[in-house]
């Protein structure tokens, strides 16, 4: 599965209650599984670390679909002839 296909599958399962909630509602919901990643990133346990990512992963498609944003090609800001390396600090 690609990430188009990832964020359609999302946008099927949960766009209009999603829509619903909001974009700042959304983003507390996304803020809340960063924070959860962080603590399975603090620990050994390798299937909670996946779980938590998966779910971040979810969210921000969620994010995206609210905010009329397809990821896929948003990230051809990485993977395009463009990229010229890091910003500096």
């Amino acid at each position: 599965m690609n990430i188009s296909e990832f964020q359609r599958f999302i946008s099927k399962k949960y766009e209009k209650r999603d829509r619903q909630r909001g974009i700042p509602a959304t983003f507390m919901w996304f803020i809340e599984e960063v924070g959860e990643l962080a603590t399975a990133l603090a620990s050994n346990d390798q299937k909670n670390k996946e779980e938590e990512f998966a779910d971040v992963l979810a969210w921000l498609c969620t994010l995206a679909n609210i905010s009329d944003v397809d990821l896929e090609k948003a990230c051809n800001k990485y993977t395009g002839n463009d990229v010229k390396g890091f910003k500096p600090k």
